[in-house]
């Protein structure tokens, strides 16, 4: 099938306004490249340093051109996701040393659970960790010993961060090695049910911490379509992952046999091979807009319109807002997994998973099927399953037609004709709201302002009565250069509740939303951040709103040509030490639309 035109337009804009952005890496790539392999030009006194440790593996490291491979690892035992990655390193020296080459890991780099540090002075830290992680990652690969890079990543900030650096050191092939999403537990909408209880004084706190643990209940990735989840969507989506790598549960033979297969595959895509494969070629404009349409058509989380902006621009590529726009335009809405819907990602992968979503995506041209991957030249392999054939991993062809029309669909029939995301805009500044799973008739909300500094302040005006009716509910300050840009996930079951009581509510803020919302209009990212002088800090409690996804605009009905600030003040938030120590990070950060990154 020809590529789609509008996919095709988007494609186009961006390559175009890229242009000398992406020579100019692709010029750094190829100096790196025509070094040859960095080892060759150590000193005898360097590499003794780095393969002091190796043991067994030093004679081959110093006397044969054996690829020697590098490990990231984001590994910890508080990220569920992360958990099992401890055991991976000796998996993986082990595959390297039977296949003929090395492994070593490079460094480790910082990890934090937005699950755990949800409401927390910790979650200011959180966006910002994504930078940090890049900058970890850089000082692991700074040696110079390694031809191609395993990186262990699964959650919210820290696969794009290992993205980030990825795409930094081009020249070095990348595969990320995922770890796999923890089998079901408690259903996450009567999970979502008791919070809202809870937040209604009608379950107690140990009805909630019982749910709760039931729904995080082992190693894994939690099971929810979130930020973790939707970041191993991209992985195979843009070729980094090995096909059909991402949904398959720890701890089972098929997850072992294909992290063997990550790192026998990594060892014959580096530049000592026949078939160099540096990740600078795989991460190209047309694999970051099948990422997009890839977000789309799965209703994946509003952070990744943060993260995949920051991705591109470390490989010299440049994302606007209005590239999500028309990928959205263009791309059904063929997943309904929870949020969006009742499934979870082992009810999604057992209903055809990315795998049939790609193959539709392919028929119907709303994907490029040229692109370099880690798996080969095109798209196409990622349409093939994985699976275990007398010991043998093997690639067999996917699945063709959905096992749940509830939870996957196909082109021609999706859960809605176009995606997840809509770009507003208006006098209030630019904005995104996720849409897959709101109401259609919520599509549309205006009511009276309430101005809010911290989700503390929303909640205790829900307790107190005083949110009963129909409200825009406006947090400001919680952009990047004001606190770093948290997540505001605790206003879902306050916000959840008085819709579900009948009253028109949406959300405006300059911050984020977890990936795991999306019931309550709302209207995040706004940029310029009220911190920044943006006009939300402008508004007045009863200021008229309007937010409108159907014509995508986001409006005060009021004229603020002659207002000043209401409330002048600087957020400076808590001084716990963590929080004091980014403050070079809050002063130098980038808008939300352009990535919130420091260092790009």
């Amino acid at each position: 099938m020809p590529l789609d035109p509008r996919i095709a337009a988007v494609t186009d804009r961006i390559r175009r306004r890229s242009a000398e952005s992406r020579r100019q890496y692709l010029d750094a790539v190829e100096r790196a490249r025509a070094e040859g392999p960095k080892r060759a030009h150590l000193s005898c006194g360097n590499q003794a340093h780095a393969y002091a440790a190796m043991e067994a593996d030093k004679d081959r490291l110093v006397e044969t051109r054996a690829p020697h491979l590098g490990i990231v690892t984001a590994y910890n035992d508080m990220l569920s996701a992360h958990q099992p990655y401890e055991s991976y390193p000796a998996l993986i020296r082990e595959t390297a040393r039977r296949a003929g080459g090395t492994a070593q890991v490079a460094g480790g780099v910082p990890a934090m659970c937005d699950g755990v540090t949800q409401g927390r002075w910790g979650m200011e830290l959180s966006l910002f960790s994504r930078d940090v992680i890049a900058l970890a990652s850089a000082v692991a690969l700074s040696h110079d010993v390694f031809d191609a890079v395993l990186y262990l990543g699964i959650c919210d900030k820290i696969v794009p961060g290992l993205v980030m650096a990825a795409a930094r050191f081009g020249h070095l092939p990348a595969v990320f090695v995922p770890s796999g999403p923890m089998p079901s537990g408690i259903p996450n909408d009567e999970k979502s049910r008791v919070r809202q209880r809870f937040e209604t004084g009608q379950a107690t706190r140990a009805e909630l911490m019982a749910a709760e643990m039931a729904s995080y209940h082992g190693p894994g990735t939690c099971t929810f379509y979130g930020t973790a989840n939707t970041n191993q969507m991209l992985m195979e989506f843009m070729g980094l992952h090995l096909p059909g790598a991402s949904f398959v549960n720890p701890g089972t033979p098929l997850r072992e046999a294909l992290t063997v297969a990550a790192v026998e595959r990594a060892l014959s895509i580096t530049a000592l091979g026949n078939d160099w494969r540096p990740v600078a070629h795989v991460l190209d404009e047309r694999a970051f807009v099948n990422g997009i349409a890839g977000l789309m058509a799965t209703g994946g989380s509003t952070n990744l319109v943060i993260h995949l902006p920051a991705m591109a621009r470390a490989a010299g590529i440049l994302l606007d807002l209005e590239d999500f726009a028309d990928i959205s335009a263009a791309v059904p809405l063929m997943a309904k997994v929870y949020p969006n819907g009742l499934a979870d990602v082992n009810h999604f992968h057992a209903a055809g998973g990315l795998q049939f979503l790609i193959a539709e995506m392919l028929a119907a041209g709303l994907l490029h099927e040229d692109v370099v991957t880690v798996a080969g030249d095109g798209l196409t392999p990622y349409t093939r399953t994985p699976v275990l054939r007398d010991g043998k991993l093997v690639w067999q062809e996917g699945p063709r037609r959905t096992e749940n029309d509830r939870i996957l669909r196909p082109v021609a029939d999706p859960f809605q004709p176009s995606g997840g995301l809509v770009r507003l805009t208006g006098n209030l500044g630019t904005a995104v709201m996720k849409v897959s799973a709101v109401p259609a008739d919520r599509h549309v909300i205006e009511a009276p302002a309430r101005l809010f500094r911290t989700q503390e302040e929303v909640k205790a005006a829900f307790r107190s009565g005083s949110l009963d009716g129909d409200v825009v509910v406006v947090v400001t300050h919680q952009g990047p250069s004001a606190n770093g840009m948290p997540e505001l996930h605790a206003l879902t079951p306050v916000l959840s509740v008085l819709q579900d009581r009948g009253h028109r509510v949406a959300l405006v803020t300059d911050g984020r939303m977890s990936g795991a919302s999306g019931r309550v209009p709302a209207a995040i990212h706004v940029s310029p951040e009220a911190a920044a002088g943006g006009p939300l800090a402008l508004l007045r409690d009863g200021d008229m709103i309007r937010v409108d996804a159907m014509a995508g605009r986001l409006e005060v009905l009021a004229d603020l040509s002659d207002r000043s600030p209401a409330d002048p003040r600087q957020a400076t938030g808590p001084q716990d030490p963590g929080r004091s120590l980014f403050e070079l990070f809050r002063r130098e950060v980038r808008p939300a639309t352009e990535g919130a990154s420091v260092i790009l």
